[in-house]
């Protein structure tokens, strides 16, 4: 039977709880595929579910037939979200498949469909359930479309998102799915999952350690496929032709740039400009491969909206959609061109790229191409999806002077497929019910000086007496600010500020019990920060106190504490904070603040010291006295550390960070006796152990990282032989 202590680690672990129901296989619509049923009915079991599917897979059918389920379930109507354009071409496709939809009339009709344009006039506490179709317009976690679907359906018991690029090259995007699916908020996901190593805080990226756990996290709550074999299924009827991307090497006559030649590369703020400056020859290209190719089914994707008019007027036989014309043209024009009335199609991808099926066209030309790897993929997928028969070509008209365009793109396909790779490597894991160990073989070296043990220091302290210990100071990991570990009972490994004081408290009544009466342990720490991107907001978390208030409660008494200054110059070099940086200064000085100290916070346990420290009732010499006395230790050197690189992982996402040793002297100065057996729950490296040896104190350590243990035993190895060197040469 688990303890509290293991349901706590359990729930730390736990993923989505499942919150829909169950309807056999069988009683889904029989013209679903086998693997169609299979992902329509782990929709329904969750309740709440993404269906990340390669276009062309059917999701239209089956984000239709989980509608239709949820309605016969609850008896209340359903409302389908879908792109401009969309709505009419979903309506009738899935006449063939008996269904019967209707736009939004605000009625109780079954199932409803409208685009997202129009939700601000919805009333959506009617529908029991809401599709959206498309759902990567969530990717843009400050867009004011996010933020009225989150509002709008922050009570809708069933959810369903489906998409075929949540988030093509980001994996920090899905972020935003999992909080509209009421899994876990993207600012938690951040905390759990991902790490910025500076304040640039639109780079994040998916911890080293955590890049399993991460796609374990998604494969619960959604399920991505680019094809039937992914999850395990025949590929029958769904193996494409190929696919080929031509790039076209359109040469601009040499400009007067004082070299010689062009550049080759364009930024974000120089990309239209060169845009406006090649765009008689793009637009020549396009025009003549159309009119020399007049039996093709051609789109022509443009940038701006001077190049769809232009165009327009060199190819005949060809319809314009711009963001200008009014709804019922844009969806009769492209309804139009899928059935062949039209040739060739000028339009924007903003416009035209995501929903929408044109397996009549195998041919497409991009005379803009931009750096947005989503808009091109969903662009090329409508025309290269299931269904296709002929091999799809895909010109990309670069020109000489943007020549890293097409590189990024490169770049971005590439962490596309790498995210593919591991999302299916999860979702195997998930269908073959891997379990997760928590129980861990304990390693233990000891000699008469110390006990270290590599284990969860939770389980390990319990084999101490009570009241034997005469004191400690140790460093807690500052919750997820440093995360050391995969392992679900590190303390250091937790989603939220919150889960981290709720594991710490199982800590901290032990230490309480096996400190002597009138004994201290040394608590060193630092305030913590929010950040823009996590938080939405600068502002200092009290850590310090918070540490402060947990001992308390578990009947410690604040004795005292240090402030230790922190060079604010260094800080700022090392992490490139913008609140410390100099520069911020000619921006807006009111986002800057000091820089941080570290605190030595000293907690007592009450009753009487039997053992008092005398110092052999010399005392503390009165320099040395002043020092330690002094509210604020500036003289405490931040490289006065043990060496650490070798502790550091391939999968470790920051360096460790060793307590100044000075630190570890004066506390045990002040505080222990010489004999006194010292703990410390968070041993790293050894930094305490190797002290307290040298300083001829007895030790108890506990680490659970591995690696971290390896150099603890070679540290406080060091100080051994150094102490028992010594005592030989006495002897």
């Amino acid at each position: 039977m688990r303890t509290t202590y293991e349901k706590f680690l359990a729930q730390k672990e736990r993923m989505k709880i499942e919150s829909g129901f169950h309807v056999d296989l069988n009683d889904l619509n029989s013209k679903l595929f086998p693997f169609q049923k299979y992902a329509v009915q782990l929709a329904l079991k969750k309740g709440k579910f993404a269906l990340i599917e390669d276009c062309g897979m059917g999701k239209t059918f089956q984000q239709t037939e989980w509608a239709w389920q949820v309605y016969k379930h609850t008896g209340r109507p359903v409302l389908i979200l879908a792109p401009l354009c969309v709505s009419m071409q979903t309506i009738e496709q899935m006449k063939e498949f008996g269904y019967k939809i209707r736009e939004y009339d605000g009625s109780d009709f079954p199932i409803q469909i409208t685009n997202y344009e129009q939700l601000k006039n919805i009333d959506t506490s009617i529908f029991a359930g809401v599709v959206l179709d498309e759902s990567s317009i969530l990717k843009n976690y400050e867009g004011k479309m996010k933020n009225l679907i989150m509002e709008k359906f922050s009570k809708t018991p069933y959810k369903l998102a489906c998409t075929a690029t949540p988030a093509p090259n980001d994996p920090m995007e899905y972020g935003n799915h999992s909080e509209f699916l009421d899994v876990m908020t993207r600012n938690e996901m951040l905390a759990m999952y991902f790490v910025h190593d500076s304040s640039d805080t639109s780079k994040w990226r998916i911890k080293g350690h955590a890049v399993g756990k991460f796609y374990d996290f998604m494969a619960e709550w959604s399920i991505m496929i680019s094809k039937p074999s992914d999850i395990g299924f025949e590929d029958t009827g769904y193996v494409l032709p190929e696919l080929n991307i031509i790039t076209e090497q359109i040469t601009t006559p040499k400009k007067n740039n004082g070299q010689f030649w062009n550049d080759t590369a364009v930024s974000a703020t120089t990309f239209n400009q060169e845009l406006r400056t090649t765009k008689d020859y793009r637009l020549r290209y396009a025009a003549d491969f159309a009119n020399s190719h007049p039996e093709e089914s051609i789109i022509i994707w443009v940038k701006h909206n001077d190049e769809g008019k232009a165009l327009k007027k060199m190819i005949p036989d060809s319809v314009e959609v711009s963001g200008s014309d009014k709804k019922e043209f844009k969806e009769k024009a492209l309804f139009d061109f899928a059935s062949g009335k039209y040739k060739v199609l000028i339009t924007k991808t903003e416009i035209a790229s995501f929903g929408m099926n044109f397996q009549n066209c195998h041919e497409q030309i991009f005379i803009s191409p931009d750096f947005s790897f989503e808009k091109l993929y969903q662009a090329i997928r409508r025309s290269y999806r299931f269904g296709q028969t002929k091999e799809v070509n895909i010109r990309l008209a670069v020109t000489d002077t943007m020549q890293n365009v097409k590189d990024a793109i490169d770049r971005k396909q590439e962490q596309f497929e790498e995210m593919q790779k591991h999302m299916r490597e999860a979702m195997k894991r998930k269908m073959s019910n891997r379990e997760i160990t928590i129980n861990e073989n304990v390693i233990t070296e000891r000699n008469e000086y110390y006990t270290l043990q590599c284990g969860d220091s939770f389980k390990l302290i319990k084999e101490i007496g009570t009241e034997t210990i005469g004191g400690g100071m140790f460093s807690p990991p500052f919750s997820s600010l440093f995360t050391y570990s995969n392992k679900i009972n590190d303390l250091s490994n937790s989603k939220t500020l919150f889960e981290f004081y709720r594991h710490f408290k199982f800590i901290i009544p032990e230490l309480y019990r096996i400190l002597k009466p009138g004994r201290m342990y040394g608590i060193h720490l630092t305030q913590l920060t929010t950040g823009i991107a996590k938080d939405g907001y600068f502002s200092i978390q009290d850590f310090r106190g918070d540490i402060i208030r947990l001992f308390k409660k578990s009947g410690f008494i604040h004795h005292g504490e240090v402030t230790i200054w922190k060079d604010p110059e260094l800080a700022a070099v090392r992490t490139n904070n913008h609140q410390l940086l100099h520069k911020t200064t000619k921006r807006d000085s009111t986002i800057c603040r000091p820089g941080l100290a570290d605190y030595l916070v000293i907690m007592r346990k009450p009753g009487i010291n039997a053992e008092p420290v005398t110092h052999e009732k010399q005392g503390i010499p009165f320099d040395e006295w002043c020092q330690i006395a002094s509210p604020v230790w500036m003289d405490v050197r931040e490289s006065d550390t043990l060496r650490y690189r070798d502790a550091r992982e391939n999968e470790d996402e920051r360096h460790i960070t060793p307590t100044q040793l000075s630190i570890f002297k004066r506390f045990n100065t002040l505080y222990t006796n010489p004999g006194d057996v010292l703990y410390d729950p968070f041993a790293g490296i050894g930094s305490s152990v190797y002290i307290n040896t040298l300083m001829k104190r007895k030790s108890i350590a506990h680490e659970l990282k591995s690696s971290y243990f390896q150099l603890l035993k070679q540290n406080s190895k060091i100080a051994y032989d150094e102490v028992t060197k010594v005592q030989e040469l006495f002897v």
